[in-house]
């Protein structure tokens, strides 16, 4: 089928049907290659203070949000908290006529 054979919104359509990887980051520590090797079925790994970080949910590699962690039914899901944007409005991104990068707050 060519694209001008298409209906409008079928292409989105083929799109919502791809399966990507989705992984969820709890926090961040560094343990010592020692420490890694000694881990085994029950061991606990410490975040420290990253424990109270929110949950980064990952799709393919990249942070689209973050949450905190919850039971639903007995199992553990993530609340969404908000939800990362990769497009910045033109006004409070670009760059000012002099090269410079130009900032607004918003109340104008």
């Amino acid at each position: 089928m060519s694209a001008a054979n298409m209906q409008p919104g079928s292409t989105l359509d083929v799109l919502l049907d791809i399966e990507l990887p989705v992984t969820l980051r709890f926090g961040r520590t560094q343990m010592l290659l020692r420490e890694v090797v000694e881990l085994g079925t029950g061991s606990v790994i410490d975040f420290g203070q990253g424990a109270k970080e929110p949950v980064e949910v990952m799709v393919n590699g990249r942070v689209v949000a973050r949450g905190e962690a919850v039971m639903v039914q007995g199992n553990y899901g993530v609340r969404i908290a908000e939800i990362e944007s990769r497009r910045q409005p033109a006004a409070t991104s670009g760059a000012t006529p002099d090269g410079g990068i130009g900032l607004t707050s918003g109340a104008e």
